[in-house]
């Protein structure tokens, strides 16, 4: 492992400005409005592009005894049509990488978000193959998703159980449909061959008139995932990547996804440390200790089973002072006032990973990620990992807006549960009123 001291030098180019805004892979910026399209998911449907992150298929007997081996998760008893948030940690515990595991056939599986299974495998050892390929991730979530998927394939799919996956038929085309839920709502992602997609969300987006579709424009992007508590790479913690050990895999990511490192791996806000391994996080304080199985050996298993049997931290939601965030945006209409960095509306959309530091009489207890402005609440929120003994919700701290040498502003802040909105997303189906226009 790379000492302190030598971060220093390289967390330093962490705070450059990025070149390009993060949202961008989302389309254009807002199709109505982004208040009306980041109420569309609590009250209607929305349909959004994820089509941007990539995909990898595993082929061959070995496949799942990869995934076996550098995931926190078991792969006993992952049946076919089944799907799986898999965690993939260094010896220390901390996260590489997440992502979305699929089980299509006996030995063929298809990973979403998992370069860090392919790099592994490519090194041997693994009687598998790997391949890349493009396809539509369309999401379409909210309260009246399945009625917009019933009508647009034109039959039930009541079926189809949380984290599982079928064919349907839209436009006249195959898409598999994953039942998911990144907003805490009913959801599906729905796969596709890439030259369909345009008819397909075509399709969807006319189905969905009468049930108040919107479509997800960039600025709304994260901010489900502030609401329904998704710890996101990049945005809340850093891969742990940042060492010796691993730079052969940042060399591999370079050739693969070309000024990757340049564009997304930014830090800016407060929080302040010489270690770079204090921008990790391992899964224990993200509130994923659930999905860690200690029956089989994976990397990292020592030491989360150590943390999961005495957590030091957890993630929490934090409700900002209303004042104290006014007050901030009001020294802008102030002239005088030294200005501090500003709350981007509704949630920062450059690609940092925006840390500030939250306080309790005056010591750091936690670090505070992804603020974002909810309209839906009317909140400015945010996610915080935090030291247990202060993760109770009622809990009063105060963190500190601004990034280092710039204006800085104490911001009053309570602590709330995480997630903060009522997780809906494994609603039983077949409870829901039928869709009446199926014969």
């Amino acid at each position: 492992m790379t000492s302190s001291s030598d971060h220093s030098s390289f967390l330093a180019s962490l705070r450059k400005p990025v070149q390009v805004h993060f949202d961008a892979a989302w389309g254009p910026p807002q199709y109505t409005n982004w208040v009306d399209e980041s109420m569309s998911w609590k009250e209607t449907c929305y349909i959004g592009d994820w089509s941007w992150l990539y995909a990898v298929r595993f082929k061959g007997p070995d496949a799942l005894r990869l995934f076996s081996d550098i995931s926190v998760n078991s792969m006993e008893n992952f049946q076919i049509g089944q799907s799986k948030h898999i965690i993939h940690c260094n010896e220390d515990g901390k996260i590489i990488e997440e992502g979305i595991l699929s089980r299509i056939g006996d030995d063929e599986v298809i990973a979403f978000c998992s370069m860090w299974s392919k790099f592994v495998l490519d090194k041997g050892g693994y009687n598998a193959t790997a391949e890349m390929f493009d396809c539509t991730k369309y999401h379409l979530q909210g309260p009246n998703a399945v009625y917009v998927l019933e009508k647009v394939a034109g039959e039930s799919v009541r079926d189809i159980g949380f984290m599982r996956f079928r064919t349907i038929t839209i436009a006249g085309h195959p898409v598999t449909a994953l039942r998911q839920g990144m907003t805490g709502e009913l959801g599906f992602e729905l796969q596709s061959a890439v030259e369909h997609g345009k008819e397909i969300w075509d399709a969807i987006v006319e189905a969905g008139a009468e049930f108040g579709i919107r479509q997800m424009g960039g600025r709304v992007g994260m901010l489900n995932h502030l609401e329904a508590n998704y710890p996101t790479h990049t945005l809340d913690y850093l891969p742990a990547l940042f060492d010796e050990d691993h730079a052969d895999y940042r060399a591999f990511l370079a050739q693969m996804v070309p000024g990757f490192f340049d564009q997304y791996f930014k830090v800016a806000g407060s929080f302040e440390s010489n270690d770079i391994r204090d921008w990790y996080r391992s899964p224990v304080e993200l509130g994923w200790g659930n999905r860690i199985n200690l029956k089989h050996e994976f990397i990292g298993r020592e030491a989360l089973a150590k943390e999961k049997a005495e957590p030091k931290r957890t993630i929490v939601t934090l409700v900002w002072n209303s004042d104290d965030v006014v007050d901030a945006y009001a020294s802008f209409f102030k002239k005088g006032d030294p200005l501090p960095d500003f709350m981007e509306m509704p949630r920062e959309s450059r690609g940092y990973m925006w840390a500030d530091k939250v306080l309790k009489n005056g010591e750091t207890i936690g670090v505070s990620t992804s603020r974002g402005y909810s309209a839906y609440f009317r909140e400015m929120l945010s996610l915080c990992t935090i030291d247990m003994e202060f993760s109770q919700p009622g809990t009063e701290v105060t963190l500190i807006w601004g990034n280092p040498g710039q204006p800085q502003r104490e911001i009053r802040a309570v602590v709330q549960r995480a997630p903060y909105k009522e997780d809906r997303a494994r609603a039983d189906l077949t409870t829901l009123p039928p869709f009446k226009g199926l014969r």
